[in-house]
């Protein structure tokens, strides 16, 4: 897939320098998540510049607040309350904004992309700034980063690699609070038909390539299954 590079006017690397400020303030205070730091922000915004590039009609300003914004309240994975962390966080964010002297007739459209981008919130997203803000998350979660993201996620929950005899769950039922690598599976194998853009797609089955080659080969040096022959 073909996409330009979409040129950042100075309000937007502006706004981008002062969000990032606020996001890095932000995690501060909330401790440390190799998974969700700015790092993470960082490629969600380059991951939705990359959307943009195809539909230059969305609000790029909104898209930009959501990038850096959707995690102010990060909820532990298996934490009861990680359904309502995307609203705790657009509630956050459009205070956070308005202090920030941010357009007081876009926050309305930041609060709802925030709130929509997360799997957990089962929010439909309705307009296009959302769409794209959910997908440019989801993104993050495929691909190389996204396995190791994947990785890092299950060993803070305390989960092990694979189950030990039966890696690719072809004989019981997937259990990612269990072994991390059935999170391929069970939700990450998912993302790619699940997005809300064309070009969100496209890029989705791509990196999803990775994470199914990834899981073939180690279940096959976790079983001592021999490689095919070449």
């Amino acid at each position: 897939m073909q996409a330009t590079t979409l040129l950042l006017s100075p309000e937007l690397d502006a706004w981008r320098t002062r969000l990032q400020d606020t996001a890095a303030a932000a995690l501060a205070e909330g401790g440390p998540d190799g998974a969700h730091d700015l790092n993470h922000f960082d490629r969600v915004w380059r991951n939705a510049q990359a959307l943009l590039a195809h539909y230059p009609e969305a609000d790029a300003l909104v898209v930009l607040a959501a990038c850096y914004l959707h995690d102010l309240v990060n909820v532990p994975k298996n934490d009861a309350r990680r359904s309502i962390a995307s609203r705790l966080s657009a509630e956050l964010a459009a205070e956070t904004l308005a202090g920030l002297g941010f357009p007081r007739e876009k926050l309305a459209a930041v609060g709802h992309a925030i709130e929509a981008h997360s799997f957990s919130a089962g929010v439909t997203a309705t307009t296009l700034e959302a769409r794209i803000v959910q997908d440019a998350d989801r993104l993050d979660g495929l691909g190389a980063v996204g396995l190791a993201r994947m990785f890092y996620t299950a060993g803070r929950m305390g989960c092990a690699l694979a189950h030990g005899s039966d890696p690719l769950a072809q004989d019981r039922p997937l259990d990612d609070k269990a072994y991390s690598l059935d999170h391929i599976e069970a939700k990450l194998a998912r993302l790619p038909g699940m997005m809300q853009t064309a070009a969100g797609r496209a890029l989705g089955e791509a990196r999803l390539a990775l994470l199914t080659d990834f899981r073939a080969a180690f279940a096959a040096e976790w079983s001592g299954t021999p490689p095919c022959a070449t």
